[in-house]
């Protein structure tokens, strides 16, 4: 008789299930609401509305109300010849900047590994580029190619390879004088990702391919690889999405010229909205440069999770 008592009482007082997981669950929410608010407020809500603008002829110095569109802007920017050179400028800036970038970053990151002496300052000094604002490295840089006493012509006239030149400003050597900046300023970020993963591999594994006489690319390409690869593919899908999308660094050196020659598309959107007030098709602009994104983004999370699936 006391046995039932006691779980008659026990089954009473127990909580129910659905009440608990709904209590968690409001208790999750509110922890994740002080995060999410500005995400809404200073991400999503400015995405939908520029969508939203992309549909209108919506323009700076109006005294008429902003009319509906449709798509209007966008049939223009089918045949804006110069709207896709940008495009096609910005998508050699993205890969001639990651992929130069990630060969850099992942030698330094295979160097910085090593048990060499003073390591710890050689990686304080891989990361000086990343901690610099891009306004500071662009003013900096730009003080390097200055044509006519920049250390970089300086170095060319002590060497006698010329009388140097005028690097941000010839249609020929601007972008990729821009690439190598944005090559230096990326680095750090990739280097010490790279590192990470590096440093996660097990060390026993090294020991049992040398044991076994694997040489060094043996070794790297059958052990260090496997392990780094993940890493590798996130940082390059991250630093593609990143780079075309840069805007201040470009913006500093050459303001997109000469001539157009370093005109990204986001200089283009930003020149449209701002310098011409043509807010509506500058969003028009936008809408297509988050479309290419998002198809990058997944194209990179089919392959995570076929990787995944895979492994």
């Amino acid at each position: 008789m006391t046995t039932v008592t006691v779980t008659k009482r026990s089954t009473r007082g127990a909580p129910r299930a659905g009440g608990d997981r709904r209590m968690v669950d409001r208790g999750a929410w509110f922890l994740v609401l002080p995060a999410l608010i500005p995400i809404l407020v200073l991400s999503v809500g400015p995405l939908l509305y520029g969508i939203l603008l992309a549909f209108t002829d919506s323009q700076s110095g109006r005294t008429r109300s902003t009319q509906w569109i449709g798509t209007l802007n966008f049939q223009d920017l089918l045949h804006d010849t110069l709207f896709w050179e940008s495009f096609r400028i910005g998508l050699v800036w993205a890969v001639g900047v990651t992929v130069p970038q990630f060969l850099l970053a992942l030698g330094l990151a295979l160097l910085l590994n090593q048990d060499l002496r003073l390591r710890w300052l050689a990686r304080a000094l891989a990361i000086i580029p990343w901690a610099m604002p891009e306004v500071v490295v662009g003013v900096m840089w730009r003080l390097v190619y200055n044509p006519d006493a920049g250390v970089l012509n300086e170095t060319l006239r002590d060497l006698g390879l010329g009388d140097g030149r005028d690097w941000l400003s010839g249609l020929g050597t601007a972008l990729p004088a821009v690439i190598v900046v944005g090559i230096w300023a990326g680095m750090p970020t990739t280097t010490v990702a790279l590192l990470a993963g590096l440093q996660n591999t097990p060390r026993e594994l090294h020991e049992a391919a040398a044991v076994d006489g694997a040489g060094a690319w043996r070794r790297f390409r059958t052990v260090t690889w496997p392990a780094l690869r993940p890493v590798a593919l996130s940082m390059v899908a991250l630093n593609l999405i990143w780079n075309f999308n840069s805007f201040a660094l470009v913006y500093v050196l050459t303001s997109g010229g000469p001539g157009g020659r370093t005109r990204l598309p986001m200089l283009f959107a930003y020149e449209e909205a701002f310098r011409y007030g043509q807010f509506g098709y500058a969003a028009a602009m936008g809408c297509v440069m988050v479309a290419v994104i998002s198809l990058l983004l997944a194209v990179f999370l089919v392959g995570r999770i076929r990787g995944g699936d895979e492994a």
